[in-house]
C-alpha cells in the first residue's frame, strides 16, 4: 500500500487531561460547545463543506442536519433565481391557482389548461428535517441552560437567510459560521469561511473585465474583514484518517491493481468554465499518451457530467485494456481513489474534488484550465503559483512522482473557528 502523505490533524485543545468538571468550571457552566446544527440546501458539494467542518472539530456525531428545500417540478424548475422563501410563497399561490382553474375547467367539461406543479422531494430528504428558523432558534434558547450554545454552520445560497436570521434572534445563544460569501452584510453572521476567488471581483484584473457601469453591481464590494477566514479550496471531510479508513475499506479491490494508479474525475461544464466534446476528445487522446507510463487507469464521471461528454471519452479509450470506467453502479469508490490512487487528473470545473485530491500531497494534473474564466481562472492561478497543481499535457510520466505542501484549508479553519471562539468564552468541548 502507497504510504499516504498527509499531515495529522491538529491536537485538540481539549484532549489530553482535559474535560469533565474541570473544563466545565474553566470556561463556564454555559460556555462548553457540544452540539452543531448544520443546514443544507441538498447540494452534495455545499453540504460537505459544513459537515467537513463539524466534523473536524469534533462534533461529526453530535449535529443534526436541517434542509431547506425548494418546490419541485414544471414551472418551479424556472424559479430557482428567486430567494428560497418567495419562491415557496409564489408556488403557494401558483398551486391554489392552479387548484381553482382545475375545478372551473372540469365544471365546463374541458381537459385545457394543465400546467405542471409539483413538489417532489430529493433523495433522503425523509430522513432530514426541513429547516425551520423558530423551531432552530427556540431549540437554542431552551437547551442553552443544560447544553450551552450551539454551534450553527451553513452553506449554499439558499441558507443565507435562515442563517441570518438565527444569529439575529438568539445572539447570545448560537455561534453561526456562514460557509461562501453570502453576498450580503458580513455582520449578520459570527463568521464567514469563503474562497479567497471570491474577493476576485475587487482585484483590478477584474475590475478591468466590467464595464464602468456594472462595477457597483459586482460582489463582494469591501475586503474582507477581521471575522473572515479566506481558504484556497473547498473544504471537505478528507484528512489522515479518513484516508487510512479508506484505504483498509478498499483494500481488497485496489491492492491487486497496477501501479501507478491515475485516477480521472470528469465534472461537468459551468458558466465559469466550459467546454464540451473538443476537451472530451483532448482529455481522451491526452490519457492514452500517458498511458503507458500508468499500470491503471480509473475514470469516474460526475452524475451531472452531459452524455455528449461521458460517451466521447468512453468511445475513445473504454476498452483500453489498463481503462476500468466506473459505471455509477455500486458504492462510489471515491474515497479509495482518494487513498490509492498515485496520481490525478481532474476537469478544471470541480472545485471540491481538485481541493480534496491537493489535501493529499499527490500529484494532481487539471485538464481544462484554459477554457475557465473569472473567479474559476483565479482560483487555478493560485493552485499554480502554489506548486499545488500542474496543467495536464499528455506528457507526463506518471510513474515520476512530484509533492507539494497540502492543502490544509479545513484544519485551518478550525483553528480559526476555536480561536474566535475562545474570545467569546466559550469552548469546543468534544
Amino acid at each position: 500500500m502507497k504510504p499516504i502523505r498527509l499531515p495529522e490533524p491538529p491536537p485538540s485543545p481539549t484532549m489530553g487531561g482535559g474535560g469533565g468538571l474541570s473544563e466545565i468550571f474553566e470556561v463556564g457552566a454555559h460556555g462548553a460547545v457540544r452540539r452543531a446544527v448544520v443546514i443544507g440546501n441538498g447540494s452534495p458539494g455545499s453540504e460537505n463543506q459544513s459537515l467537513g467542518l463539524v466534523r473536524a472539530l469534533g462534533l461529526g456525531d453530535k449535529h443534526v442536519l436541517y434542509r431547506v428545500t425548494r418546490p419541485k417540478g414544471g414551472v418551479n424548475e424556472w424559479l430557482h433565481w428567486l430567494p428560497v422563501s418567495i419562491h415557496k410563497k409564489l408556488e403557494f399561490i401558483l398551486r391554489h391557482l392552479y387548484v381553482y382553474t382545475r375545478l372551473l375547467l372540469k365544471s365546463r367539461g374541458s381537459n385545457e389548461g394543465y400546467v405542471p406543479l409539483e413538489n417532489g422531494n430529493g433523495v433522503g430528504l425523509s430522513t432530514v428535517l426541513e429547516a425551520d428558523v423558530k423551531k432552530i432558534v427556540n431549540m437554542a434558547r431552551e437547551t442553552y441552560e443544560k447544553d450551552g450554545p450551539t454551534l450553527v454552520v451553513a452553506s449554499g445560497r439558499d441558507t443565507i437567510s435562515l442563517a441570518s436570521s438565527i444569529k439575529r434572534l438568539a445572539p447570545e445563544n448560537v455561534f453561526v459560521v456562514q460557509i461562501q460569501h453570502p453576498r450580503v452584510k458580513l455582520n449578520r453572521f459570527d463568521m464567514v469561511i469563503t474562497p479567497q476567488h471570491d474577493y476576485y471581483p475587487l482585484t483590478p484584473e477584474a475590475q478591468q473585465q466590467v464595464p464602468k457601469f456594472l462595477r457597483s453591481w459586482l460582489t463582494p464590494r469591501e475586503p474582507p474583514d477581521d471575522h473572515v477566514v479566506l481558504t484556497i479550496g473547498s473544504l471537505h471531510q478528507i484528512d489522515a484518517a479518513a484516508l487510512r479508513n479508506a484505504a483498509s475499506a478498499w483494500n481488497d479491490e485496489f491492492a491487486p491493481l497496477s501501479k501507478p494508479l491515475l485516477v480521472v474525475n470528469v465534472g461537468r461544464p459551468t458558466c465559469l468554465c466550459r467546454y464540451g466534446v473538443n476537451l472530451a476528445k483532448e482529455l481522451a487522446s491526452r490519457i492514452l499518451n500517458v498511458s503507458a507510463s500508468c499500470g491503471t487507469i480509473r475514470i469516474s464521471f460526475s452524475d451531472k457530467t452531459p452524455k455528449k461528454v461521458s460517451n466521447t471519452i468512453v468511445k475513445a479509450i473504454g476498452n483500453n485494456p489498463k481503462v476500468h470506467i466506473w459505471n455509477g453502479q455500486g458504492a462510489d469508490p471515491h474515497m479509495g481513489h482518494l487513498a490509492w490512487a498515485d496520481a490525478f487528473v481532474i476537469t478544471a470545473d470541480s472545485i471540491s474534488t481538485i481541493s480534496e485530491a491537493c489535501s493529499t500531497g499527490k500529484p494532481v494534473y487539471v485538464s481544462g484550465v484554459e477554457h475557465c474564466t473569472w473567479k474559476y481562472a483565479d482560483f487555478h492561478k493560485s493552485l499554480k503559483d502554489r506548486g499545488v497543481a500542474r496543467p495536464f499535457l499528455g506528457s507526463e510520466d506518471v510513474s515520476e512522482s512530484w509533492s507539494y505542501p497540502p492543502l490544509n484549508d479545513t484544519a485551518e479553519a478550525v483553528a480559526r473557528v476555536r480561536e474566535t471562539l475562545e474570545k467569546r468564552g466559550w469552548r469546543l468541548r468534544t
